[in-house]
């Protein structure tokens, strides 16, 4: 693509974090090429090219499963066409294009602002990047307060970014965070959603959550989880959450499936076991108050960030399911082995043993119960007296409880 480009007589380069991660030693996952060919001559020379966006007007050059995105040069001021627009500071259409010196004082972090040229084989640097790399420093190119306005988004990369790369934030682009977090609530649930996933998703999630506690944004994006942990003053909550997310990035290091549904049942469990607290001291049938718990958190939750019902809908069943693992009763035993969600709801009363030791009965009895077969279970439970009321039993007491009459007292 470069070389086409080139040959074509375009400035072509390879740009940003597939070049930080090269210097860093590191395999970058995707590929990104800045040009000073527009999006529509991007297209002419590529039949496999798409054009995309209205807020930035990109080139999705397609290969396969493969995809590199070819962004347009975008200079630094407004030239009156229409096609840069700022609203009460946030940067909403930027298409006014110019030079590869523009372009790299528009882009957000130093180490993000270097260009691989392949006429001389060399990496161009306009704002200090290499150096930032080098000392594996986050800066922001520019005013922060300002470059935070324009996208309250670039809070969360930088976050995002710093954990993934183990650099330090340096202070005068950590310092307008805490202040500016409120801007989030400003941003698109869907996008927030998404950077949320990329967070906890990328093999650096225990690493983002507490550089999100450090840096005051937590409360921004999971006010009702972040007020919970705050008050829980053993700490075990945030002990259950952290070991969950250590559980995550162990996952992904190993190249094992990891669910959304899971992670946001873990991220939000906290606020789920405070508003459920709340409900069950107003009286509220433990049911009920569970049922009602589940569904004020999410839609709380919805409010800043767009979680889906595909695994919203989960989430709440891996919280309901957590009640019933206390259960002996044979047919409810095996309702809830049977259940789709046992083993993630299972896993989840696992990950509750780092709150709690009380659980280590239960964690033994179902860890059990998955090893043995059917017969085997049942056994155990009729030796056990765990079949209880309620249960599959014997068909002489099911006609006894069809007989019409008054119930039999306790004991005959």
């Amino acid at each position: 693509m470069l070389y086409r480009l080139r040959e074509a007589g375009f400035g072509a380069y390879l740009v940003g974090g597939a070049v930080r991660d090269l210097l860093l030693g590191m395999h970058p996952k995707d590929f990104d090429v800045a040009t000073d060919a527009t999006p529509e001559q991007v297209k002419s020379l590529f039949r496999n090219c798409r054009l995309i966006g209205r807020r930035f007007r990109l080139a999705h050059v397609v290969y396969g499963r493969e995809i590199i995105e070819v962004a347009t040069f975008r200079a630094n001021v407004d030239d009156g066409s229409g096609d840069r627009e700022v609203e009460d500071g946030r940067l909403v259409r930027d298409n006014v294009y110019g030079t590869i010196e523009d372009d790299a004082v528009r882009r957000d972090f130093t180490c993000n602002a270097l260009y691989y040229a392949i006429e001389d084989f060399s990496v161009r640097d306009y704002t200090g990047g290499f150096e930032d790399v080098q000392a594996k420093v986050m800066r922001l190119i520019g005013d922060p307060e300002t470059r935070y306005r324009e996208d309250p988004v670039r809070m969360l990369r930088a976050i995002r970014l710093a954990a993934k790369l183990d650099f330090e934030i340096e202070p005068g682009t950590a310092a307008p965070i805490p202040v500016l977090a409120p801007l989030l609530g400003e941003a698109a649930p869907a996008r927030l959603f998404e950077e949320m996933l990329k967070m906890f998703l990328s093999g650096h999630a225990v690493a983002s959550f507490e550089r999100l506690e450090a840096h005051g944004l937590l409360g921004a994006l999971l006010p009702e989880s972040a007020a919970a942990l705050r008050s829980n003053r053993t700490g075990a909550l945030r002990r259950m959450v952290l070991q969950g997310l250590a559980n995550t990035d162990a996952r992904v290091a190993a190249d094992e499936p990891v669910s959304p549904a899971f992670l946001f049942a873990l991220l939000l469990w906290p606020a789920y076991c405070r508003a459920l607290a709340g409900l069950q001291a107003q009286g509220m049938h433990a049911e009920e108050a569970q049922r009602r718990a589940a569904d004020r958190v999410t839609l709380h939750q919805v409010q800043t960030i767009a979680l889906p019902k595909r695994f919203s809908l989960p989430m709440q069943e891996i919280w309901l399911l957590q009640s019933r693992f206390g259960s002996r009763q044979r047919k409810r035993v095996f309702r809830l082995l049977a259940n789709p969600r046992f083993r993630a709801a299972y896993d989840f009363l696992v990950l509750r043993q780092a709150a709690s030791d009380s659980h280590a009965a239960d964690v033994e009895f179902w860890k059990q119960a998955q090893l043995s077969s059917g017969d085997e279970l049942s056994a155990n439970l009729e030796a056990t007296g765990a079949a209880g009321e309620g249960d599959d039993a014997p068909a002489r007491k099911r006609r006894r409880r069809r007989r019409r009459g008054p119930a039999p007292a306790a004991g005959e």
